[in-house]
Formats: C-alpha cells, structure tokens, sequence
C-alpha cells in the first residue's frame, strides 16, 4: 500500500494547495465529494463511462492522459452526471447542488489524474479505490 499512499498524498496536497494538514472541519470537503463520486460510481472506469456517455469524454480522457487535464464548467459535469447524481451528492454532503457541481468541475480532474499517474486506470481499480479511501480517510481525519 506504500504505492497507494504516496499517490495519495500526492492527490491530498496537490488538490488542496499544499497538503492536508491544518484544514478546517477536519478536511476539504469538495475533495471529499471528488473521492465519494468515484466511490458511489464503480471507480474510475464507472465516473470516467459517465462522463463519456454524458458527452465529456474528451475532458475525462484527458484527465486520465500524463497530458495536460482539460477543464470542464460545472454545468457539464451536472449534463455528464444527471441532476440525480448531483442532488444526490448535495444531499449527503448538507450543500447545494451549484457548489457540487463547481466542486466537482473543480477537483475531480486533478483527482482523476492524480490517481491515473502512467495515464491508464489501473485493472485493481477497485481494491486500490477501497484501500485508498482509507488512507485519505486517516490523512484528512486523522
């Protein structure tokens, strides 16, 4: 699991500017929503397919490219994900479905990519998804 930790680490303190440590309410919780999405819908490949069925695909391939991330609105991440997904996360998280959507456009690229590192979604996905929940569990929480 050191692998997985340190990408990990890596997702923490890129994602939010410099590391985990001394975040208020015991994390960020639009990074939280990024790694709940991916949780809730089978993974990478699960959020990736989405995205692609949604329309996005260019965006999530790039995402998961060692090329440059593509952006994407918040509005395209409500079209790709639906209003369900979207209120859905709202709902479990206690925010508004527009700062879901903007969190999501905002960190679910660099948490795509960051958890992508040689620009394929690794075929243990989700042992690795699991194991990695816990560690930014314990890195956010702990």
């Amino acid at each position: 699991m050191g692998l997985l930790d340190g990408v990990l680490g890596n997702v923490v303190g890129s994602v939010l500017g410099g590391g985990a440590q001394g975040q208020a309410g015991g994390g960020n919780p639009l990074l939280q929503l990024a790694m709940s999405l991916l949780q809730q819908k089978g993974g990478l490949s699960g959020v990736v397919d989405m995205l692609t069925k949604g329309g996005m695909g260019q965006q999530a391939a790039s995402w998961v490219s060692t090329g440059a991330n593509l952006p994407i609105s918040p509005e395209q991440i409500t079209q790709a994900l639906g209003n369900g997904t979207i209120a859905d996360l709202a709902a479990k998280m206690g925010m508004n479905a527009q700062d879901v959507s903007g969190g999501l456009a905002q960190y679910l690229p660099d948490v795509v990519n960051q958890l992508t590192p040689d620009g394929a979604i690794p075929a243990n996905e989700n042992e690795l998804l699991s194991q990695g929940m816990d560690v930014l569990r314990g890195k956010l929480f702990g």
